[in-house]
């Protein structure tokens, strides 16, 4: 089984992925279905650290003769399904309908917590990553006991990604999600236009992973959607 996971994660390292760890299902837990329909037992989350996919996903987008609505989703389930099938599982995304508890899913795969912002908090990318699909298989995988990550934020005192915000749209209230939109299509919006979330920015950790400007605008101008 070792070396299946290998073979997976060498082939979605081919296209700028990443495993992000997985668990297994307990016994009574109300699971999605695997490739055959039967419940599944196993997951593993795949991701990105940085933006090590976006060329990948630059030359696809370029072969493309049409638009796509949505095409980073549409490039992540076409890399994920095809590695999904040669390996006998089913791939999900974040994106589908009904809504898969991804967020939950994480924070067992690899032990972390939420930041001030809702993005999960990483030991080393800091808040520079993501998850763009899970594997699901019919049989138990056997992975390494998931030890719980150092959460940074419990010892940052200053919170600068609450703090950065023209419009203090995070909080420890939460999100105004209409005060930054508004906001970003405005006319003082360039800044966030142009070179990501001025909070997610300010935070001082896995600054080695961030991403570039441009693909922060294109993030960003999804959210404008």
């Amino acid at each position: 089984m070792r070396g299946m996971i290998e073979e997976i994660a060498a082939a979605l390292g081919a296209h700028g992925l990443i495993l992000r760890g997985g668990f297994v299902f307990p016994d009574d837990e109300d699971v999605p279905p695997s490739a055959s329909g039967a419940g599944a037992r196993s997951v593993l989350l795949v991701g990105q650290a940085g933006a090590a996919p976006w060329p990948h996903f630059l030359r696809w987008r370029e072969r493309q003769t049409q638009v796509i609505a949505n095409p980073l989703d549409a490039w992540s389930r076409d890399v994920i399904g095809a590695v999904a099938e040669k390996f006998g599982a089913r791939a999900v995304s974040p994106s589908d309908r009904p809504y898969l508890p991804f967020q939950q899913w994480a924070m067992r795969a690899e032990g972390l917590k939420p930041s001030p912002l809702g993005i999960l908090m990483h030991p080393r990318y800091g808040l520079w990553h993501a998850y763009r699909g899970a594997l699901l298989f019919e049989d138990e995988i056997a992975l390494p006991e998931q030890a719980a990550a150092i959460h940074l934020c419990d010892a940052c005192v200053d919170k600068p990604c609450l703090k950065s915000c023209p419009v203090g749209a995070y909080s420890i209230e939460g999100f105004a999600y209409q005060t930054c939109l508004a906001h970003v299509r405005g006319a003082d919006g360039e800044p966030c236009r142009s070179g990501g979330c001025l909070d997610r920015n300010a935070c001082p950790h896995g600054t080695s992973y961030r991403y570039p400007p441009e693909v922060q605008a294109f993030h960003m101008a999804s959210f404008m959607r």
